[in-house]
């Protein structure tokens, strides 16, 4: 699906970090078709990530202390006022917003229980040129050690809703902002180590999850879990050659959009 624009609070954009940004540039480029392309000295080695010569994605160094990672940009009308309503809810301020040459205006704050997301104020760059199609980004999700606590602190900053199906450590819960589907929640689960802190998971479409999944491992990367069948799909979760989780998700024909 082509996009040009995104609603305030509907996720927009995902970039990794790593101290690698050539081998993940290379690993993503191999696994997904990327064209990459550095954006020079003055975006700070920071690396834009092309389909159909639309952004899909960006790729650049780690400027902040943690691990290699993917984050999440949620799309806000107002970046300023939006740190304002994450400290008023509990939340913490990890970067204030700060302008992005002529791009936009970005945020990177933590929820209650700690797990890391950023939002972004487009200007000349909305965000995904393409989402919800093979080898693009698809889906985030929420892995937390307090379902209720995070519903009404992202119901604060960002309006959501939060359905939830099923019950206990099996729950689910669907992100909804008015009738649309923005992601999904759901309870750490029992295997995860505890070293593991919460966090925002990254989800991208594969055409083929049995094919995705060889190239992973073809191309340096490991499979933590998976291939798993669940409503919408078959999963695998991943981690690139430089320690950067994510997960793949081949869609049923009925939710492909």
């Amino acid at each position: 699906m082509d996009m040009d624009r995104y609603e305030h609070g509907v996720p927009s954009w995902v970039d990794h970090a790593s101290a690698d940004p050539d081998a993940a540039s290379a690993f993503y480029s191999g696994l997904f078709g990327w064209q990459v392309t550095d954006l020079g000295p003055d975006a700070g080695g920071y690396r834009m990530a092309g389909l159909r010569d639309r952004p899909v994605a960006g790729l650049g160094p780690l400027m902040s202390p943690g691990p290699p990672r993917w984050s999440m940009y949620v799309n806000v009308d107002d970046a300023d006022a939006i740190a304002g309503t994450v400290t008023g809810n509990g939340g913490s301020v990890f970067m204030p917003p700060m302008d992005v040459m002529a791009a936009g205006r970005m945020g990177v704050f933590a929820d209650p229980q700690g797990a890391v997301f950023c939002v972004w104020q487009a200007n000349e760059h909305p965000g995904a040129g393409i989402v919800n199609e093979p080898d693009t980004y698809s889906w985030s999700e929420l892995v937390t050690d307090d379902v209720d606590a995070s519903k009404a602190f992202y119901g604060a900053v960002f309006g959501w809703g939060g359905q939830t199906y099923g019950e206990g450590a099996g729950a689910y819960t669907e992100w909804k902002l008015g009738d649309r589907s923005v992601g999904g929640m759901m309870t750490r689960p029992p295997g995860m180590p505890a070293e593991v802190p919460t966090h925002w998971a990254t989800y991208f479409s594969v055409a083929d999850i049995g094919a995705a999944v060889d190239k992973i491992k073809e191309l340096g990367g490991s499979v933590m879990m998976g291939p798993m069948e669940i409503e919408p799909g078959t999963f695998a979760v991943a981690v690139d050659p430089v320690g950067a989780s994510f997960n793949v998700i081949q869609l049923k024909p009925q939710t492909e959009t």
